[in-house]
């Protein structure tokens, strides 16, 4: 029998403070786009269920994903307090989701009139800095192997569900979308999944993770044992 999910980050922010300022209610329908890199940027995003992948698209067309926005969580928050912003990243919807959008000035206002709003927003915004940052460390400094280690670590930590036989990330992905996350191609991810499941550390089903010796992965890569907080794909 499944076990409960393991613990997640928790966000500082009053998500019901910042509902008061929505200006309108978005049902976005898997596959589409909430907004795209190079959009202009006029609004903030809640979203309050589904799913959203926020990413970065290349040039050539290379995509690297950065983290997977859900319930509760905001994006598009990287536009605040800058003239004539554009969207840096792109945000694609997962599954179907109901977000609700606010205006960047209002946001922007209620900042400057709320001090316990602006403390804790930029303690939230502090939070999700470091964990980009240590995202990007591990993907640089780890190698495509490392990189890989390192993601699924992170999901586990995010969508982890303990399991008799270890902790199932609870997010189906393809091996591309894997791959997405790791700065990586899909051959270089089949190749070490395979190695991974040859060797027992882990197997999938159904297009789902079970990570059966986590501490195999963390000791490869001389993991810190960060917080959760900030060892998180969210």
């Amino acid at each position: 029998m499944s076990m409960p999910q393991l613990n997640k980050p928790t966000h500082s922010i009053e998500i019901k403070e910042l509902l008061l300022f929505a200006d309108r209610k978005i049902l976005a329908p898997k596959g589409t786009y909430l907004f795209q890199e190079g959009m202009e940027a006029e609004e903030l995003y809640l979203i309050v269920s589904g799913k959203v992948q926020i990413s970065k698209v290349t040039k050539d067309g290379r995509e690297l994903a950065l983290r997977i926005c859900g319930k509760n969580d905001i994006c598009g928050e990287l536009t605040l307090f800058t003239e004539s912003p554009k969207y840096l990243l792109s945000a694609l919807i997962l599954e179907d989701s109901e977000i609700f959008a606010i205006k960047k000035e209002v946001i922007e206002r209620e900042i400057f009139q709320n001090p316990s709003l602006a403390f804790e927003f930029m303690k939230w915004m502090s939070d999700h800095f470091r964990k980009t940052q240590t995202k990007f460390r591990d993907l640089v400094l780890n190698g495509k192997k490392g990189a890989l280690f390192s993601t699924l670590i992170r999901m586990t930590n995010s969508y982890g569900v303990e399991r008799q036989d270890g902790i199932l990330i609870d997010l189906p992905l393809t091996n591309q979308e894997l791959a997405n996350f790791c700065g990586t191609s899909r051959e270089s991810t089949n190749r070490i999944l395979n190695d991974l499941k040859r060797e027992g550390i882990l197997s999938i089903k159904k297009g789902n993770i079970i990570v059966h010796d986590l501490d195999y992965l963390k000791t490869e890569i001389g993991c810190e044992n960060c917080p959760a907080v900030f060892c998180s794909i969210e």
